[in-house]
């Protein structure tokens, strides 16, 4: 699915005609620019090839800094490919345009793709909602602990999926179905109904649906 690249500003509320609060999070999307296109004869497959963000050549590896030389485009730090609808040609995209917040429309639906927030290693109760020991007589060293985890002589291992402490969160999560409540074209903003996963400043990609 076509999309662009942006990052998450924050939370906020917006009022609707009814006078109902709608929370919203704000996402700067773009300016995105056509950096390269992927052809079906060359690479097997259609798609665009975007970058958000532009930064200077020493912040940049060599092979993308050539990448980038190449195609007659500035460097960026972040690059994503796009891939079209079915039926939908890339030849209608020209290499070195730009793609911004007007892109997306006020009360489409769209799927963002981000990662949630990095918890660090956490216990089972944090990361899977475990209520613990009971908090009584006899009970002594293992109030916040995962109890017993394995059987008998039968498998006589610990079956693979257990819920047990670990790194917690920084996982890529994807939205579907968000619905556009607001777009800003002018500042590149746009404004999705509910809660996107990550922290500030994260980085997001929006699709839209067909």
């Amino acid at each position: 699915m076509l999309g662009l690249i942006g990052k998450k500003i924050g939370m906020t509320q917006v009022f609707d005609e009814n006078g109902r609060v709608i929370p919203v999070t704000v996402l700067k999307v773009g300016p995105c620019r056509i950096v390269s296109k992927c052809q079906e004869d060359t690479h097997g497959y259609d798609a665009l090839q975007l970058g958000f963000e532009e930064i200077s050549e020493k912040n940049s590896t060599r092979p993308l800094t050539g990448h980038f030389k190449k195609n007659g485009s500035p460097i960026y730090r972040y690059l994503r490919e796009f891939r079209p609808f079915y039926g939908q040609k890339i030849s209608d995209y020209e290499i070195g345009g730009e793609l911004k917040a007007d892109y997306f429309s006020e009360a489409e639906q769209v799927t963002i793709t981000s990662r949630s927030k990095g918890r660090g290693f956490a216990g089972v109760m944090k990361r899977h909602g475990f209520h613990g020991a009971e908090q009584s007589h006899g009970v002594h060293e293992s109030f916040r602990g995962p109890g017993a985890i394995g059987q008998c002589a039968t498998p006589g291992r610990v079956m693979k999926g257990k819920k047990l402490p670990g790194r917690m969160g920084f996982d890529q999560v994807t939205l579907s179905h968000v619905k556009v409540v607001k777009v800003d074209a002018e500042q590149n903003l746009i404004m999705v109904k509910g809660a996107v996963p990550g922290h500030r400043n994260s980085l997001v990609t929006i699709y839209k649906e067909q």
